[in-house]
């Protein structure tokens, strides 16, 4: 990532078309998979409820397209009181917080599978980049050059940073990912959307890279 490779070239611009293009792609596909996977939602609800009476959902704030702030949907699988201070804090190999069934849902990206409804909200979308926690979002834009700029285009459920890097927790690990990030932004298609879309298959199959 040099200085030069952002200001003297092509690209972190979206024409009218394909924005909409974008767009329809996302309700299309939200709503198709939403149906598909319908009876394994329902069992990952009951699932969580049962494992120890907690909440099904998870709510929390992210950063979204332009900087602008909204709150993420996903199944709990953390304890309920994972952030007892309510300070933020990166989820870690291994991590106690996790419950039986979260584990098992993270490593298969069924928690994820909420979030098609902030996708139809226009809050998201199906490809981008990871929508990261304001607070970890004003720690890491103090040290990482052009972090900011992964905001350009809305967050997404998978993208392609999340599927050539695996889950980092660091400060060097969300440097190597924003090189994956801008590299999107800058040059998101409808055939690298399905590109990305299909290595997700991948990941989810061969369950790489899940915490």
């Amino acid at each position: 990532m040099h200085p030069s490779w952002l200001i003297f070239s092509q690209g972190f611009r979206s024409h009218v078309l394909r924005v909409a293009s974008k767009r329809l792609f996302d309700v299309v596909m939200s709503v198709g998979i939403l149906i598909v996977t319908a009876p394994i939602a329902l069992l990952t609800a009951l699932a969580i409820y049962l494992e120890d009476r907690g909440p099904v959902f998870y709510r929390q704030i992210r950063t979204g397209a332009n900087g602008r702030q909204f709150s993420i949907f996903k199944f709990r699988s953390m304890r309920p009181d994972a952030e007892r201070d309510g300070q933020a804090v990166w989820a870690q190999a291994d991590d106690a917080r996790i419950t039986r069934v979260g584990a098992i849902i993270r490593r298969l990206r069924i928690d994820e599978l909420p979030q098609l409804l902030n996708v139809l909200l226009g809050q998201m979308s199906l490809i981008g980049p990871r929508p990261e926690r304001p607070a970890f979002v004003e720690q890491l834009a103090q040290t990482v050059p052009f972090y900011h700029q992964r905001h350009f285009v809305k967050p997404g459920i998978t993208g392609w940073a999340q599927v050539r890097y695996s889950y980092g927790a660091s400060r060097v690990d969300a440097q190597h990912k924003l090189e994956y990030d801008l590299f999107y932004v800058k040059h998101h298609s409808f055939a690298f959307d399905l590109m990305v879309l299909l290595q997700t298959v991948e990941v989810v199959l061969f369950r790489l890279g899940a915490r």
